[in-house]
């Protein structure tokens, strides 16, 4: 009966989709059925997952899974947004909500694409150069850019940090950091972000830049390491930052940064000796992966991890704990539900057809798969 209800419900949003449009059919949204997932007696009622699609294919997509229903749904923009041209772009990299907004960074296509939380329909768009990852913060969107074009390039220019008010979707402040900025946070009123200088290859950043909020100039850039990428804060309020190394000779580690007694601002405290590519916390665990490549063997090096963020010890080489991270071939995003502690894999494959999305138990069963768009990365939890 629930099926045939929704079959009902999606019919005229299948007929408005295909009629919007006179010369450019638009795919219809698919749904599959989570049968093991009942009405979740959480806040959360359900999470966007942004698959970014290969760049150049103009294939990024969205996807919406809805924990009271069940209901996975695959392509969800297009159909909810039927006139829009060429619909999400190309390379969707970032995912967040703040207030009762979506926003998707979509890198390729230099812009941040902004929706109704709750509905999924396009409310606008912020036009940022090669725009990378997005935070929240006092009533503003920060988005990292790379500034140039999406070229290597030892003379790549600096990138910069751009603030857009969320009401408006004006951009109201701009500052410059580091080369190729990565992903950022803030802790009482400085920002943190992770500069790579991926595109002046091999003269790689190893700093990350301290912005002071209430002036937006940076003030300092702290050496880490080379090839900056992740850049996250802890429920104690530190920052735990990977490098990707150079894919050779220097691998790929995981640095925390936090608060000397009497300094106002963030010092490399650890270095732990793990290849970290992502991480998602969950109390006081944290739960990484890593597809390291190495550029001699031609090949990833791929490894799942527990560190506990107290004592920053290893505490499991695998958070996966019944076998069943063989049926993963290239781990690509991480999330954990911020209640229930299931925590989200994606597979991106083979980089150029679907994906998939694993669901595990807190203890490291798989409870569900489920298909979705290319290359699933970014994930974000939508409250009640």
């Amino acid at each position: 009966m629930r099926q045939f209800f929704y079959i009902l419900y999606f019919l005229p949003l299948l007929f408005c989709a295909t009629s919007c449009r006179e010369d450019e059919l638009v795919v219809p949204t698919e749904y599959d059925i989570i049968p093991e997932t009942p009405l979740a007696d959480t806040s959360i009622r359900g999470f966007y997952l942004v698959n970014e699609g290969n760049m150049g294919s103009n294939k990024c997509t969205l996807d919406y899974f809805d924990y009271f229903t069940g209901l996975y749904a695959r392509n969800f923009y297009a159909e909810r947004n039927p006139t829009v041209i060429k619909e999400l772009g190309d390379v969707g990299n970032d995912i967040g909500i703040y207030g009762s907004r979506l926003y998707v960074v979509v890198n390729c296509s230099h812009k941040v694409e902004v929706m109704d939380a709750r509905t999924g329909v396009r409310l606008g768009q912020v036009d940022i150069p090669n725009c990378r990852y997005v935070r929240f913060y006092r009533g503003k969107a920060y988005v990292s850019s790379y500034v140039g074009p999406v070229l290597i390039d030892p003379d790549a220019p600096k990138g910069a940090v751009y603030e857009v008010d969320t009401l408006s979707l004006a951009v109201t402040r701009k500052v410059s950091v580091g080369y190729q900025p990565e992903e950022m946070e803030v802790v009482d009123d400085y920002m943190y972000v992770a500069n790579s200088g991926g595109y002046r290859v091999p003269d790689y950043d190893n700093t990350v830049s301290v912005v002071q909020m209430i002036d937006f100039k940076q003030v300092q850039q702290i050496p880490v390491g080379i090839n900056l990428h992740r850049l996250k804060k802890d429920r104690y309020g530190k920052l735990w930052v990977t490098s990707r190394g150079d894919y050779g000779a220097v691998p790929s580690r995981l640095f925390v940064m936090d608060k000397r007694p009497g300094y106002n601002q963030m010092v490399v405290t650890d270095t732990i000796p793990v290849a970290c590519s992502n991480m998602a916390f969950f109390g006081d665990k944290m739960y990484y992966y890593a597809t390291e490549w190495n550029n001699y063997t031609g090949s990833n090096t791929i490894t799942y991890g527990v560190i506990d963020i107290r004592t920053k010890e290893v505490l499991s080489d695998s958070f996966i704990t019944d076998g069943t991270e063989k049926d993963i071939k290239i781990p690509y995003g991480i999330a954990v539900h911020p209640e229930t502690g299931d925590i989200f894999v994606t597979d991106a494959k083979n980089y150029v057809s679907s994906g998939t999305l694993h669901c595990y138990s807190n203890d490291g069963r798989r409870k569900w798969s489920v298909r979705t768009g290319d290359i699933p990365a970014h994930i974000t939890f939508l409250s009640r």
